[in-house]
């Protein structure tokens, strides 16, 4: 039997390695992205590329959108030359993004009146691994849209986990995933800066961490960045400062209080103002004073 069709929209860290991934599976590609070129560098390997959304819809029967938030998402479906109104009755738009809980509800509805199934389907796990098939998806859809995509599921990612039959589950788990993320890399920051102001060996430090009680994934990964001195985005200062931000809203409408989470946006909140918007979410160490940072070798 052959399988899916599927078309992806965009092809920044996380969307290539996906795409490669699908096409290492045996699943027809239709890419597209923003940037000039990067679909037809992609598709010179293997699959179409795509001048826009709409074209990327015509003929696949699952589409998958791996851009930043809900306002890119609503450009590609509804926007000039948007996926909705090309895609075929029936299939199947799984979004794979950060967004607000409530957002993803609408969305389902909306493309429900279309006659168009939608997977809820945040994703995790980095760069590395959506290129080895390995990253994580907390997903949500009807039977129906997990009918017609759950190949197309199992073949991005290494753990596809099913949350509920309808939309809204996936991205309220994402977003609790994001609050551990941020707080975490908060964290990690301010404990390498409290060790470069003490006049501990960062290196040392880093070693000893990594192996003791006090380590976490995102220290381990993210203060490496730090001791290289190399703030080349994989996340960028803005992500956290945009999910931090949904997370507090999310709770904020229950009178939730996020103590961590709070004070974590306004350390990202920070670095962003400061002129670090744009580098890797590690740049959230350059708040603190009276430091020396490693620079790259």
């Amino acid at each position: 039997m052959s399988k899916e069709t599927v078309g992806l929209i965009g092809l920044g860290a996380m969307g290539a390695g996906i795409a490669a991934t699908l096409r290492r599976n045996g699943h027809a590609l239709r890419v597209c992205d923003a940037r000039p070129g990067v679909a037809a560098a992609f598709a010179a390997e293997g699959g179409t590329a795509c001048a826009n959304p709409a074209e990327v819809a015509q003929g696949s029967d699952v589409v998958v959108s791996v851009v930043v938030n809900a306002q890119q998402t609503e450009a590609v479906l509804f926007g000039e030359h948007g996926a909705a109104a090309a895609m075929a009755a029936g299939s199947v738009f799984v979004m794979c993004s950060t967004v607000d809980p409530n957002w993803s509800v609408a969305l389902e509805a909306r493309l429900a009146a279309l006659g168009l199934l939608y997977i809820d389907g945040p994703i995790s796990g980095g760069a590395a691994k959506a290129a080895g098939g390995q990253m994580t998806m907390m997903t949500a859809g009807t039977p129906a849209a997990y009918a017609k995509a759950g190949g197309v599921l199992d073949a991005m990612a290494g753990k596809v986990y099913r949350l509920g039959d309808q939309a809204g589950a996936g991205s309220k788990v994402k977003i609790i995933n994001q609050l551990l993320a941020g707080v975490h890399i908060a964290a990690a920051a301010e404990a390498m800066a409290l060790g470069l102001r003490e006049g501990v060996d960062a290196a040392a430090l880093y070693e000893v961490i990594t192996h003791s009680a006090g380590n976490s994934w995102m220290f381990e990964n993210r203060m490496a960045h730090v001791l290289a001195g190399d703030y080349t985005p994989l996340s960028a200062v803005d992500i956290f400062v945009k999910d931090l931000g949904l997370v507090l809203d999310t709770a904020r409408a229950s009178k939730f209080p996020l103590p961590l989470a709070a004070t974590a946006h306004q350390m990202f909140m920070q670095a962003s103002t400061a002129g670090h918007a744009a580098e890797d979410d590690s740049a959230v160490i350059k708040i603190f004073p009276g430091i020396t940072l490693p620079k790259a070798g």
